[in-house]
């Protein structure tokens, strides 16, 4: 054993490694090392004898790899909740020690099962893997990320097979992989390391080829319409002090008014079905208790005067709590609200509510400055609006693929997704959260019309295929023509949603059986 002590500090570069391997694997870097990223932490992990160096690996390794791949949440800590930059950086090191602690967590779990049942060496193996992958698909973090968006991010084929699995099925089958190339490394000086590195490349080959094949077999879509998207790009200053009341909301709606009529006016000759407006766009309440307020009626003169459908983001109140909500609205060529409108209700903790405040009112005294919203009825119902079958999200609900399914159920022909992104930077999170919510198009083959405040603002097909998308914090309007079809049929994965939760915990119980039935016995001990 190569137990690593505090005068021994080589053996630590190898949860060092795994950090800064994983890290450089998420978007928006390639997935180069996600086959390989997690062995040099299970090498590490193996060589230990003492729990407290197994945990303590497994902190290194989340926490570089955090601050690698979410560095972003430095910009988020002094752009939203306005810290210094100074404190903003060690708000960020303190989310590096917190963010991912499934790694350190799969590793206690592992090494107290080896050494309380024996297991052997192949049996420990496979149990590493599979708690690791168990731990990565059930961790709690504000930020659902998995090790299958970055296929798509580098468009490696291999994505494709998300229609099947889904993004968190490629996520286990990535972390998975793992284990053969460990077991190609321990066996490197022999013919059968070789065998098994040659296998692993051969099944990734054709795994890719499978992925085109599942691409190159999606019917053709039977109808298309033509949006209009518009990113207006509003300074968070500007968005909160509208918000507060304090003015800017004239400059914003027109903003929003000049850009779409500007749009409009430059393609004149195209037939445009509707226009979208990003997250909480439109600087007013909406809603038909506000229907004959200044703004919403300047809102239906303008659409009418144009013959514009529209499908915006606005605050709006809910009636019997009397609390705000974050919604998505259809309003006609007319300017009418076409009902059912919807409210976002996977809200973000601390920004929109407080984790528990429903136990506890008092917390509230404590965080007054945090939004205090309603919550919607979640994927119950479609936006409906000229035969359109419409699917909506607010930001981020588009991470939750069980959110997406309940949308596709009820029949959506596409997803309308409005985000605002201006609180996260240029950098990373703006292209992770864009390919986060493109996926669910992937795992149920239906076009994602994704509109944002300051980008990534973009349409993807049933393909996967993601057309002209717009620059980062810059004002822009897109037009689009989207195929889709009528009566989308259910992917793989929408009608087994629960099978690779369902095969991996049952290969765990399955395994666990094994190390109990094989266990050493130890009835004579000390004879």
């Amino acid at each position: 054993m190569n137990s690593a002590t505090p005068g021994n500090l080589k053996p630590w570069l190898l949860p060092i490694l795994s950090g800064v391997l994983i890290g450089t694997s998420y978007i928006p870097f390639p997935p180069w090392a996600s086959l390989f990223c997690f062995i040099p932490l299970w090498i590490f992990w193996n060589q230990q004898t003492r729990l407290k160096n197994v945990f303590l690996g497994g902190m290194i390794t989340s926490f570089i790899f955090t601050l690698i791949g979410f560095n972003w949440v430095t910009y988020l800590l002094h752009e939203f909740a306005h810290l210094d930059w100074p404190v903003a950086v060690i708000g960020m090191l303190v989310y590096g020690l917190i963010a991912h602690l499934f790694v350190p967590l799969a590793g206690v779990l592992w090494f107290w099962g080896r050494n309380k049942f024996q297991w052997s060496k192949r049996l420990s193996l496979w149990l590493m893997a599979l708690i690791t992958i168990l731990c990565e698909a059930y961790s709690l973090t504000l930020f659902d990320w998995n090790f299958g968006y970055s296929w798509y991010g580098a468009n490696i084929p291999v994505y494709h097979w998300a229609e099947v699995i889904g993004f968190s099925g490629l996520s286990a089958a990535t972390l998975l992989c793992n284990l053969p190339l460990y077991m190609a490394w321990e066996q490197r000086k022999q013919n059968a390391g070789k065998i098994i590195l040659a296998t692993v490349v051969t099944g990734f080959i054709l795994l890719n080829v499978g992925g085109l094949w599942l691409k190159n077999r999606l019917p053709q879509p039977d109808a298309s319409f033509k949006t209009l998207m518009i990113q207006a790009y509003i300074e968070n200053a500007e968005k909160l002090a509208a918000e507060l009341g304090k003015g800017y909301g004239k400059e914003i709606f027109n903003r929003y008014i000049t850009l779409t009529d500007n749009a409009l006016k430059t393609h004149q000759d195209a037939k445009i079905d509707f226009a979208l407006w990003p997250e909480t766009a439109f600087p007013a309440l909406l809603g038909e208790q506000f229907k004959f307020d200044p703004y919403p009626v300047a809102l239906a003169e303008f659409l009418h005067a144009r013959q514009l459908p529209l499908i915006t983001g606005a605050y709006s109140v809910e009636e019997e709590s009397r609390l705000i909500t974050n919604s998505l609205f259809v309003l006609n060529k007319d300017g009418e609200i076409v009902p059912p409108h919807y409210s976002k209700s996977i809200l973000l903790a601390f920004g929109e509510y407080i984790p528990g405040e429903q136990l506890f009112p008092e917390i509230r005294n404590w965080l007054p400055p945090t939004g205090h919203f309603a919550r919607g009825h979640g994927p119950t119902d479609l936006l409906h609006w000229n035969g359109y079958k419409m699917g909506a999200q607010i930001c981020y609900e588009s991470l939750f693929p069980g959110f997406t399914r309940s949308l596709a159920e009820l029949g959506a022909q596409f997803i309308v997704n409005v985000t605002n992104d201006s609180w996260y930077g240029a950098w990373q999170e703006p292209y992770q959260h864009m390919y986060m919510t493109l996926a669910r198009g992937v795992e149920f083959r239906r076009p994602v019309l994704r509109v944002t405040n300051t980008g990534i603002s973009t349409v993807s097909l049933a393909s996967g295929e993601i057309l002209e998308r717009s620059p980062i914090h810059q004002t822009w309007a897109g037009l689009y023509e989207v195929p889709y079809l009528k009566n989308p049929p259910a992917t793989f994965y929408q009608n087994w949603f629960w099978l690779v939760p369902g095969l991996l915990w049952g290969a765990l119980v399955l395994l666990l059986g094994i190390g109990v039935v094989n266990r050493p016995d130890d009835s004579g001990a000390g004879d």
